[in-house]
Protein backbone atom coordinates (compact mmCIF):
# COMPACT_ATOMS: atom_id res chain seq x y z
CA UNK A 1 0.00 0.00 0.00
CA UNK A 2 1.41 3.39 -1.03
CA UNK A 3 0.60 6.48 1.06
CA UNK A 4 1.37 10.13 0.34
CA UNK A 5 3.62 11.65 3.01
CA UNK A 6 4.58 15.28 3.50
CA UNK A 7 7.28 16.65 5.77
CA UNK A 8 9.80 19.48 5.75
CA UNK A 9 13.41 19.26 4.53
CA UNK A 10 14.54 20.40 7.99
CA UNK A 11 17.04 18.08 9.74
CA UNK A 12 14.64 17.03 12.51
CA UNK A 13 12.12 15.71 9.97
CA UNK A 14 14.62 14.03 7.66
CA UNK A 15 16.28 12.46 10.72
CA UNK A 16 12.93 11.04 11.85
CA UNK A 17 11.69 9.79 8.48
CA UNK A 18 14.93 8.49 6.94
CA UNK A 19 14.58 4.89 8.14
CA UNK A 20 10.90 4.76 7.23
CA UNK A 21 11.11 6.00 3.64
CA UNK A 22 14.33 4.13 2.90
CA UNK A 23 13.03 0.85 4.36
CA UNK A 24 15.78 0.53 6.97
CA UNK A 25 12.99 -0.83 9.17
CA UNK A 26 10.09 -3.16 8.47
CA UNK A 27 7.36 -0.87 7.16
CA UNK A 28 4.77 -3.68 7.33
CA UNK A 29 4.01 -3.52 3.61
CA UNK A 30 3.70 0.26 3.41
CA UNK A 31 5.41 2.44 0.79
CA UNK A 32 5.47 6.22 0.75
CA UNK A 33 5.31 8.92 -1.91
CA UNK A 34 7.20 11.80 -0.30
CA UNK A 35 6.55 15.54 -0.66
CA UNK A 36 9.04 18.01 0.81
CA UNK A 37 7.53 21.38 1.76
CA UNK A 38 8.01 24.08 4.37
CA UNK A 39 5.64 23.75 7.32
CA UNK A 40 3.22 26.48 6.24
CA UNK A 41 2.81 24.87 2.81
CA UNK A 42 2.09 21.58 4.58
CA UNK A 43 -0.42 23.38 6.80
CA UNK A 44 -2.22 24.69 3.72
CA UNK A 45 -2.21 21.26 2.08
CA UNK A 46 -3.75 19.81 5.23
CA UNK A 47 -6.58 22.33 5.03
CA UNK A 48 -7.41 20.73 1.68
CA UNK A 49 -6.77 17.18 2.98
CA UNK A 50 -4.34 16.59 0.13
CA UNK A 51 -2.00 14.13 1.84
CA UNK A 52 -2.48 10.83 3.65
CA UNK A 53 0.18 11.64 6.27
CA UNK A 54 1.69 15.02 7.00
CA UNK A 55 3.82 17.08 9.34
CA UNK A 56 2.01 20.23 10.38
CA UNK A 57 1.88 22.87 13.09
CA UNK A 58 -0.27 22.09 16.10
CA UNK A 59 -2.06 25.37 15.48
CA UNK A 60 -2.98 24.12 12.01
CA UNK A 61 -3.98 20.70 13.36
CA UNK A 62 -6.73 22.37 15.36
CA UNK A 63 -8.28 23.50 12.07
CA UNK A 64 -8.10 20.08 10.38
CA UNK A 65 -8.83 17.68 13.25
CA UNK A 66 -12.10 16.66 11.60
CA UNK A 67 -10.09 15.10 8.76
CA UNK A 68 -6.84 14.13 10.48
CA UNK A 69 -5.82 12.30 13.67
CA UNK A 70 -2.54 12.87 15.50
CA UNK A 71 0.03 10.08 15.61
CA UNK A 72 1.82 9.35 18.88
CA UNK A 73 5.22 9.36 17.14
CA UNK A 74 7.07 12.07 15.26
CA UNK A 75 6.02 15.19 17.17
CA UNK A 76 8.23 18.15 18.04
CA UNK A 77 7.68 19.27 21.64
CA UNK A 78 10.19 20.36 24.19
CA UNK A 79 11.62 22.89 26.58
CA UNK A 80 13.82 25.66 25.24
CA UNK A 81 12.72 25.06 21.66
CA UNK A 82 10.23 27.87 21.13
CA UNK A 83 10.15 30.58 18.48
CA UNK A 84 12.15 33.77 19.01
CA UNK A 85 11.02 37.31 18.30
CA UNK A 86 14.07 39.19 17.00
CA UNK A 87 15.05 42.57 15.58
CA UNK A 88 17.88 44.44 13.87
CA UNK A 89 17.31 47.83 15.51
CA UNK A 90 18.16 47.66 19.22
CA UNK A 91 15.48 50.22 20.04
CA UNK A 92 12.98 47.35 19.92
CA UNK A 93 14.72 45.82 22.93
CA UNK A 94 13.43 48.64 25.11
CA UNK A 95 10.31 47.98 27.25
CA UNK A 96 7.07 49.16 25.68
CA UNK A 97 8.32 49.48 22.11
CA UNK A 98 6.26 46.48 20.99
CA UNK A 99 3.04 48.25 21.96
CA UNK A 100 3.19 50.07 18.62
CA UNK A 101 0.45 48.45 16.53
CA UNK A 102 1.99 49.72 13.27
CA UNK A 103 5.14 47.62 13.64
CA UNK A 104 5.62 45.32 10.66
CA UNK A 105 6.17 41.75 11.88
CA UNK A 106 7.48 38.90 9.74
CA UNK A 107 5.89 35.56 10.66
CA UNK A 108 6.60 32.05 9.27
CA UNK A 109 2.91 31.46 8.51
CA UNK A 110 -0.51 32.34 9.86
CA UNK A 111 -1.23 28.79 11.02
CA UNK A 112 2.12 28.17 12.70
CA UNK A 113 2.27 27.57 16.43
CA UNK A 114 4.81 30.39 16.49
CA UNK A 115 2.18 32.86 15.31
CA UNK A 116 -0.31 31.47 17.83
CA UNK A 117 2.14 32.12 20.67
CA UNK A 118 2.86 35.60 19.36
CA UNK A 119 -0.86 36.33 19.49
CA UNK A 120 -1.02 35.31 23.14
CA UNK A 121 2.09 37.25 24.19
CA UNK A 122 1.67 40.35 22.02
CA UNK A 123 -1.93 40.56 20.74
CA UNK A 124 -1.37 44.17 19.65
CA UNK A 125 1.06 43.07 16.93
CA UNK A 126 -1.38 42.63 14.07
CA UNK A 127 0.56 44.08 11.11
CA UNK A 128 1.95 40.73 10.03
CA UNK A 129 3.74 39.69 6.85
CA UNK A 130 3.84 35.96 6.04
CA UNK A 131 7.17 34.65 4.77
CA UNK A 132 9.00 31.38 4.34
CA UNK A 133 10.83 31.02 7.67
CA UNK A 134 14.27 31.06 6.04
CA UNK A 135 13.66 34.52 4.53
CA UNK A 136 12.86 36.35 7.78
CA UNK A 137 16.43 37.15 8.82
CA UNK A 138 17.19 38.79 5.47
CA UNK A 139 13.95 40.79 5.64
CA UNK A 140 15.11 42.22 8.96
CA UNK A 141 18.59 42.96 7.65
CA UNK A 142 17.29 44.87 4.61
CA UNK A 143 14.65 46.70 6.66
CA UNK A 144 11.60 45.20 4.97
CA UNK A 145 10.14 44.45 8.42
CA UNK A 146 10.69 45.81 11.93
CA UNK A 147 10.68 42.57 13.94
CA UNK A 148 10.64 38.92 12.95
CA UNK A 149 9.45 35.64 14.39
CA UNK A 150 12.01 32.90 13.72
CA UNK A 151 11.85 29.12 14.06
CA UNK A 152 13.96 26.07 13.24
CA UNK A 153 17.69 26.46 12.64
CA UNK A 154 17.49 30.26 12.54
CA UNK A 155 17.74 30.07 16.35
CA UNK A 156 21.42 29.29 15.77
CA UNK A 157 22.21 31.84 13.05
CA UNK A 158 20.48 35.16 13.82
CA UNK A 159 23.12 36.47 16.27
CA UNK A 160 25.92 35.93 13.75
CA UNK A 161 24.03 38.21 11.38
CA UNK A 162 23.91 41.07 13.88
CA UNK A 163 20.30 40.47 14.92
CA UNK A 164 19.02 40.60 18.49
CA UNK A 165 16.59 38.52 20.55
CA UNK A 166 13.64 40.45 21.98
CA UNK A 167 11.88 37.52 23.62
CA UNK A 168 11.90 33.74 23.61
CA UNK A 169 8.24 32.76 23.21
CA UNK A 170 9.08 29.22 24.29
CA UNK A 171 10.18 30.55 27.69
CA UNK A 172 7.00 32.61 27.78
CA UNK A 173 4.90 29.48 27.23
CA UNK A 174 6.84 27.40 29.76
CA UNK A 175 6.46 30.08 32.45
CA UNK A 176 2.75 30.32 31.71
CA UNK A 177 1.95 26.60 31.69
CA UNK A 178 4.89 24.59 33.06
CA UNK A 179 4.55 22.34 29.99
CA UNK A 180 6.75 21.55 27.03
CA UNK A 181 5.84 23.67 24.04
CA UNK A 182 4.00 21.76 21.27
CA UNK A 183 5.34 22.92 17.92
CA UNK A 184 4.43 20.35 15.28
CA UNK A 185 3.12 16.85 14.92
CA UNK A 186 2.47 14.10 12.38
CA UNK A 187 -1.13 13.53 11.38
CA UNK A 188 -2.88 10.86 9.34
CA UNK A 189 -6.05 11.12 7.29
CA UNK A 190 -9.08 9.70 9.08
CA UNK A 191 -10.38 8.23 5.81
CA UNK A 192 -7.74 5.51 6.21
CA UNK A 193 -8.76 2.47 8.23
CA UNK A 194 -7.89 2.19 11.92
CA UNK A 195 -5.65 -0.72 10.98
CA UNK A 196 -3.61 1.45 8.60
CA UNK A 197 -3.51 4.37 11.05
CA UNK A 198 -2.13 2.15 13.79
CA UNK A 199 0.32 0.51 11.39
CA UNK A 200 1.70 3.94 10.39
CA UNK A 201 1.95 4.84 14.07
CA UNK A 202 4.00 1.69 14.72
CA UNK A 203 6.38 2.06 11.79
CA UNK A 204 6.97 5.75 12.46
CA UNK A 205 7.84 4.97 16.07
CA UNK A 206 10.28 2.32 14.80
CA UNK A 207 11.78 4.88 12.41
CA UNK A 208 12.43 7.37 15.22
CA UNK A 209 13.88 4.64 17.43
CA UNK A 210 16.16 3.53 14.58
CA UNK A 211 17.38 7.10 14.09
CA UNK A 212 18.25 7.41 17.78
CA UNK A 213 20.05 4.07 17.73
CA UNK A 214 21.90 4.88 14.46
CA UNK A 215 22.26 8.70 14.45
CA UNK A 216 24.69 8.78 11.52
CA UNK A 217 22.70 6.39 9.33
CA UNK A 218 20.78 9.11 7.52
CA UNK A 219 23.60 11.66 7.34
CA UNK A 220 23.69 11.87 3.53
CA UNK A 221 19.91 12.17 3.26
CA UNK A 222 19.81 14.83 5.98
CA UNK A 223 22.67 16.81 4.43
CA UNK A 224 21.11 16.64 0.98
CA UNK A 225 17.99 18.45 2.19
CA UNK A 226 19.70 20.72 4.70
CA UNK A 227 21.51 22.27 1.72
CA UNK A 228 24.14 24.78 2.86
CA UNK A 229 23.54 24.27 6.59
CA UNK A 230 26.67 23.72 8.65
CA UNK A 231 26.83 20.15 9.96
CA UNK A 232 27.23 21.31 13.57
CA UNK A 233 24.08 23.46 13.22
CA UNK A 234 22.32 20.51 11.60
CA UNK A 235 22.92 18.29 14.61
CA UNK A 236 22.05 21.07 17.07
CA UNK A 237 18.76 21.34 15.20
CA UNK A 238 18.09 17.62 15.55
CA UNK A 239 19.08 17.61 19.22
CA UNK A 240 16.74 20.52 19.89
CA UNK A 241 13.62 19.17 18.20
CA UNK A 242 13.88 15.36 18.39
CA UNK A 243 13.44 13.89 21.88
CA UNK A 244 11.30 11.52 23.94
CA UNK A 245 8.11 13.20 22.69
CA UNK A 246 9.16 12.31 19.14
CA UNK A 247 9.15 8.62 20.06
CA UNK A 248 5.84 8.79 21.93
CA UNK A 249 3.82 11.79 23.10
CA UNK A 250 2.83 10.01 26.31
CA UNK A 251 0.39 11.54 28.76
CA UNK A 252 2.76 14.48 29.38
CA UNK A 253 2.94 15.42 25.72
CA UNK A 254 -0.79 15.07 25.24
CA UNK A 255 -1.40 17.28 28.27
CA UNK A 256 0.71 20.04 26.73
CA UNK A 257 -1.23 19.80 23.45
CA UNK A 258 -4.59 19.80 25.24
CA UNK A 259 -3.62 22.92 27.22
CA UNK A 260 -2.52 24.66 24.03
CA UNK A 261 -5.87 23.92 22.41
CA UNK A 262 -7.89 24.88 25.49
CA UNK A 263 -6.10 28.22 25.64
CA UNK A 264 -6.57 28.83 21.92
CA UNK A 265 -10.27 27.95 22.09
CA UNK A 266 -10.77 30.29 25.06
CA UNK A 267 -9.28 33.15 23.02
CA UNK A 268 -11.31 32.28 19.94
CA UNK A 269 -8.18 31.55 17.89
CA UNK A 270 -9.27 28.05 16.92
CA UNK A 271 -12.67 26.35 16.61
CA UNK A 272 -14.11 24.18 19.38
CA UNK A 273 -12.73 20.66 19.10
CA UNK A 274 -14.83 17.57 19.67
CA UNK A 275 -14.06 13.87 19.62
CA UNK A 276 -10.76 12.07 19.94
CA UNK A 277 -7.77 13.92 18.48
CA UNK A 278 -5.38 10.97 18.57
CA UNK A 279 -4.94 7.72 16.68
CA UNK A 280 -4.79 5.59 19.83
CA UNK A 281 -6.38 6.09 23.21
CA UNK A 282 -4.31 5.64 26.32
Amino acid sequence: MKLSLGFSPCPNDTFIFDALIHHKIDTEGLDFEVFFDDVETLNQKALKAQLDISKLSFHAFAHVAENYALLDAGSALGFGVGPLLICKDEKFLQPGTLNNTSLKVAIPGKLTTANFLLGIAYPELQNKVEMVFSEIEDALIDGTVDVGLIIHENRFTYADKGLHKIVDLGNFWESLTGCAIPLGGIVINRKLSQEVQQKVNRVLKKSVAYAFANPKSGIDFIKEHAQAMDEAVMYKHIELYVNKYSVDLGTEGRKAIDILFEMAQAKGIIPKLTGNLYVNNY
